[in-house]
């Protein structure tokens, strides 16, 4: 199930005056929210019920009462936990408070991701990375890192993988891939113009591409 907070805190940078209005109300009175119809809820964020539904489409929710029926179950999740506990690392904090903190961060970030995973994207993906001959790896800086490790793992499972340092071999490792090769492009911002790039070069080559990257929509996650 994808989280209704999440979703409306990656929507809200490219939402309109009203929309933004409605995401902020949602975000800072979720309980309020699950028990108000959508007129309700209009009249209290001063929109409208068609400005909802179409935040609703926007965000990925069918309409309305799939993001109620959404929160409610985010919410009981949420009284479940302790997310309360999870706060920010201060300098006063003894070393078992900071292992405690990090530790909690640690599975709330997991939990956020976890109801951030669409399976059938998932599937696709597991079914090109069987699938392709060759598996070639891109990124640079701290995406660089990520793709070295996932080079190595792959290695260890004996499948043809390929990484380079080099931007400039990266471009001509892209333009050496044939349509049975498979391109990851790691990026979190989307933007990273080398990324850019290679990713057009792989396209129109016509291999595959998985973009690993935030949830926002960007040039990358666009091409892929």
């Amino acid at each position: 199930m994808k989280s209704v907070v999440v979703k409306l805190q990656n929507y809200i940078n490219k939402a309109s005056e009203t929309e933004k209005g409605i995401i902020e109300y949602l975000l800072k009175n979720p309980d309020s929210t699950v028990n108000s119809n959508i007129y309700q809820l209009s009249e209290k964020t001063f929109s409208s019920p068609s400005t909802i539904i179409r935040l609703c489409k926007k965000t990925g929710f069918e309409g309305y009462k799939d993001l109620i029926h959404s929160l409610v179950y985010e919410l009981a999740i949420r009284k479940s936990t302790e997310e309360e506990r999870v706060k920010n690392i201060n300098k006063e904090d003894s070393l078992e408070k900071i292992v405690e903190k990090v530790t909690l961060k640690s599975i709330s970030s997991l939990e956020k991701t976890e109801k951030l995973i669409d399976i059938k994207v998932l599937e696709k993906c597991v079914s090109l990375l069987d699938q392709s001959r060759n598996i070639c790896l891109f990124g640079v800086g701290a995406s660089l890192l990520v793709a070295k490790d996932a080079h190595l793992k792959f290695l260890r499972i004996n499948k043809s993988c390929y990484i380079n340092d080099d931007f400039h071999a990266q471009l001509l490792q892209a333009q050496n891939m044939s349509k049975d090769d498979l391109a990851i492009i790691i990026s979190y911002s989307g933007f990273t113009e080398e990324m850019i790039k290679c990713a057009n070069i792989v396209k129109e080559i016509g291999a595959p591409i998985i973009a690993i990257t935030r949830l926002e929509e960007s040039p990358i996650s666009r091409i892929a």
